[in-house]
């Protein structure tokens, strides 16, 4: 069955419909900037339509199936989360970490049908049209085929695109006694052995250049060595040098003076909300902050953030 078929099965639309639907859905995008992590300047957000969206989430269900993501790839998957990321570090003192320039931008269809036929998944030309226009967008109507960021496709699409990638870095990385892992474009390398990870950024863009025809890049800027000696960070995540994880000190500090406020009736009901997250995952990370909290603002204030609801007011 074709994929064009499979979808109008799915949607009850007539492949007629569906088809002239497809034609345009590369330029079904809504563009808006958001603030990067660092702080330093906006990352633009290319969300589908509805309807594409739509689409795209029953493609992904159907292609999760038969497509095979490497173990070392653990952002979009169910289950895992960067604390597996930090966990699987924590006993190693020395780190590298990298991160890919341009994401998501940078695969082009080209990519993603070279990894699916690496991993002897085949489809029709007209296949490959209908996944080009339904995974792909454009920009403009003479700008190139790229990977948005903010479709529910996206992840599936990278984590496939990057399965050779994790192969051959992570069986290089086994013969060196290296750890090895990927969250979305962060690399991170760690090692029980001083001196162990210097050669890896050239080694790692060799593959990049040799299988990737230099689509997909290093930042380099974003590239850090470091150590027991220093702090070392993974994800979002703090490691402290008793290898423990930690979401750090100073995020203690503000978390500890918005529990503070909400003690005293200060914040407004959507700050709380918002607050009541903020504080499930940090306990999440670190469960021994909920004692902390607990010791110092009383089991009733904590227990009550946790379930705060914005709709309701708290009970304190």
């Amino acid at each position: 069955m074709s994929l064009l078929a499979f979808l109008s099965d799915n949607l009850m639309f007539h492949s007629s419909e569906l088809k002239k639907f497809i034609s345009t859905a590369p330029h079904r995008y809504k563009h808006y900037p958001i603030p990067k992590r660092s702080g330093n300047g906006f990352r633009i957000i290319s969300q589908p339509s509805k309807e594409l969206k739509f689409i795209q989430k029953i493609l992904v269900e159907h292609l999760e199936e038969v497509v095979i993501i490497h173990h070392k790839a653990l952002a979009y998957r169910k289950g895992l989360s960067i604390k597996d990321n930090a966990l699987l570090h924590k006993a190693n003192p020395y780190l590298l970490k990298m991160d890919f320039k341009d994401f998501f931008p940078s695969i082009v269809p080209e990519l993603f049908f070279d990894a699916l036929l690496k991993q002897d998944i085949h489809f029709s030309k007209q296949d490959y049209a209908l996944l080009q226009k339904v995974f792909f967008m454009k920009k403009t109507r003479k700008s190139p085929f790229i990977l948005s960021i903010g479709a529910p496709s996206s992840p599936l699409i990278s984590n496939a695109v990057m399965f050779e990638f994790d192969k051959q870095i992570d069986e290089l990385c086994q013969k060196r006694n290296i750890t090895y892992s990927r969250y979305a474009d962060d690399l991170v390398f760690s090692s029980k052995i001083d001196g162990a990870l210097f050669d890896l950024p050239k080694l790692v863009e060799g593959v990049l250049d040799k299988d990737y025809f230099g689509l997909i890049r290093i930042n380099k800027d974003k590239t850090v060595f470091s150590s027991k000696a220093h702090n070392r960070h993974i994800t979002g995540v703090t490691i402290t040098n008793d290898n423990k994880l930690s979401i750090g000190r100073d995020k203690k500090r503000l978390l500890s003076s918005k529990v503070h406020r909400y003690s005293l009736n200060q914040l407004e009901a959507e700050l709380a909300a918002k607050l009541s997250g903020e504080i499930s995952f940090a306990i999440f990370i670190e469960p021994s902050f909920k004692a902390f909290l607990i010791r110092k603002y009383g089991r009733d204030v904590v227990e009550s953030l946790l379930r705060f609801n914005f709709e309701n007011t708290p009970e304190l």
